[in-house]
């Protein structure tokens, strides 16, 4: 796997109100290389957003990579590398019931398969340059 393009990805959502108009938003660094993507609803969760966020930047990438993913969101990161596997075995139901989100998850999971995916959370507002940067983008793209 090591011939895979490394990604390093930062990823937040945010809301205005929650539900209520939300923003996403990722960077993207290859190696030396940047980018920035984000986007907004009129209604949604900070849930979703935060989702969304990892979706979308996952989607980019041409080929599969390599990727260390950042997230303040403890709902995506253990949604991900905990709970997932038992979601899809009882066909994508949490053992209450009914699955949030499910069409996000749904797609996130399939954009994973592309790729070897290293899930990192960091401390939301705490100092880090880049988790404090992506959210000031997710803010910024929640719609008026």
């Amino acid at each position: 796997m090591a011939d895979k393009p490394e990604v390093v990805i930062y990823t937040d959502g945010a809301c205005r109100d929650n539900p209520g108009p939300g923003g996403w938003a990722a960077i993207l660094k290859f190696g030396k290389n940047e980018r920035e993507i984000f986007g907004g609803e009129k209604e949604t969760t900070n849930n979703r957003m935060e989702l969304r966020a990892a979706l979308e930047a996952l989607r980019l990438l041409n080929e599969p990579c390599q990727v260390t993913l950042y997230t303040d969101s403890t709902y995506l990161k253990k949604g991900i590398t905990e709970w997932l596997p038992g979601w899809k075995r009882r066909h994508w139901r949490r053992k209450g019931g009914k699955l949030a989100n499910v069409d996000l998850w749904m797609k996130l999971d399939e954009e994973i398969e592309r790729h070897e995916v290293y899930w990192r959370w960091v401390r939301g507002h705490a100092g880090n340059r880049l988790n404090e940067r992506v959210d000031k983008l997710a803010r910024k793209a929640i719609p008026s």
